[in-house]
C-alpha cells in the first residue's frame, strides 16, 4: 500500500505539557483518513506539524515518501478550524492573492477560480467583501482556497463547521469527489456521523497517544459484541419476555417504527450458535426483526477514550 503521509514516533512538547507522544501513523494515498480525539487529545498539534507551522522534538514526517520539507508547502492544502480569511478585502483579490502564495499564475487562479465559483453557486461573490459574507457563505471560499492549488494532501479540521445542512451535505460530496479524484485527505471532527458516511480509515488520539488506528470496518470489526435487536409480535409481551434465556442477556427496547413489538437486544455467549438462538425466538412468537448491533463510530470513540482515561 502506498502512503501520502507517514508520522513516525512524533513527540512535542510545550514546556512541561506533552502535545504529541511518540505518535506513529501512516495516511494511505486516496483515503479520507478521520483524524479523531477529544478537546486537547493532541491533534492539532500533529496537524500543525504536518503543515510546518511548527517542528517535532523527536520524530519525523514523510510526505510521499519523501522527509517533510519546506518545498512541500505547495503541496498541501489546509483548512483549519478557526479560519484565516482577511475580513476586509474582496472576495476575488483574497481567492488569488492566496493562490499566488501557493504558486499559481494570476490567470491560472482565475481560471480554476471561475470554476469553484460556478461549481459551489457563488457566481456573484467576486467583489463583495468577506465582512458581507455570513459565516457559511465566508466557508465556501475558505473551502476554495484550500483546494484550489490542488495538493496532493488536503486537511480539513471541522470543515463543515457554520454550514446549514444543505451546503454541509454539497461540501460532503465534493470532498469525497476531491478523493476520487486522487486526493488524500485527512479530516477531523467531533461530528462521527461524517465520519460514518466518508472516513476509509481513522485515527484516534487520546492524551498525546495515539489509542487506536486501522481501516475502518477493520476497526469495526474488533469492537462487535454478538448483540442483536430483537423484535417479536407476540400476545404477553411480559411473560414472553421472561421466557428469553438470561444467559443472552435480554436488555428491553424499543425499535423506532414497529409498533405493537416485544423489542429487545440480546448478546451471544461465544459458544452460542446463531441457529439456536433462532429456534428458541421463534418458539416465543413471531419474529419480525433480527439485526447485528454494529458499534457506531461514537460508541467506539467514547468507548476507546473511557479505557484509555
Amino acid at each position: 500500500m502506498e502512503y501520502t503521509l507517514e508520522a513516525r514516533g512524533i513527540t512535542k512538547t510545550y514546556g512541561d505539557y506533552t502535545a504529541i507522544s511518540d505518535v506513529t501513523l501512516k495516511v494511505p494515498k486516496g483515503s479520507i483518513f478521520g483524524l479523531l480525539g477529544p478537546n486537547g487529545a493532541g491533534k492539532t498539534s500533529l496537524i500543525r506539524i504536518i503543515n510546518q507551522i511548527t517542528m517535532p522534538d523527536e520524530g519525523q514526517v514523510l510526505l510521499n515518501g519523501e522527509p517533510l520539507h519546506p518545498k512541500h508547502i505547495a503541496d498541501i492544502g489546509y483548512m483549519p478550524e478557526e479560519r484565516g480569511l482577511y475580513k476586509t478585502m474582496k472576495v476575488g483579490e483574497q481567492c488569488i492573492y492566496l493562490a499566488q502564495l501557493k504558486g499559481l499564475s494570476k490567470r491560472e487562479a482565475k481560471a480554476r477560480l471561475q470554476y469553484w465559483f460556478d461549481r459551489l453557486g457563488i457566481e456573484g461573490w467576486w467583489n463583495k467583501k468577506l465582512q458581507e459574507l455570513s459565516k457559511g457563505m465566508a466557508q465556501k471560499i475558505q473551502f476554495i482556497v484550500t483546494v484550489l492549488h490542488e495538493p496532493s494532501l488536503l486537511i480539513f479540521d471541522e470543515p463543515f463547521s457554520g454550514f446549514d445542512p444543505v451546503n454541509a451535505d454539497l461540501i460532503k460530496d465534493e470532498i469525497i469527489n476531491l478523493r476520487d479524484q486522487g486526493a488524500t485527505i485527512i479530516f477531523s471532527t467531533h461530528r462521527m456521523e461524517s465520519v460514518e458516511e466518508m472516513c476509509d480509515h481513522i485515527a484516534l488520539i487520546n492524551k498525546s497517544h495515539l489509542v487506536l488506528e486501522g481501516k475502518l470496518n477493520e476497526v469495526k470489526q474488533r469492537f462487535r459484541s454478538r448483540s442483536y435487536a430483537v423484535s417479536l409480535i407476540t400476545n404477553d409481551a411480559q411473560s414472553t419476555f421472561e421466557k428469553v434465556p438470561t444467559d443472552l442477556q435480554p436488555q428491553s427496547t424499543q425499535l423506532k417504527g414497529l409498533d405493537s413489538t416485544l423489542d429487545f437486544t440480546i448478546q451471544l455467549p461465544e459458544e452460542v450458535t446463531l441457529p439456536s438462538v433462532l429456534n428458541v425466538l421463534t418458539s416465543l412468537g413471531e419474529l419480525v426483526h433480527f439485526s447485528e448491533i454494529i458499534p457506531s463510530v461514537n460508541d467506539i470513540f467514547i468507548q476507546t477514550v473511557r479505557n484509555h482515561g
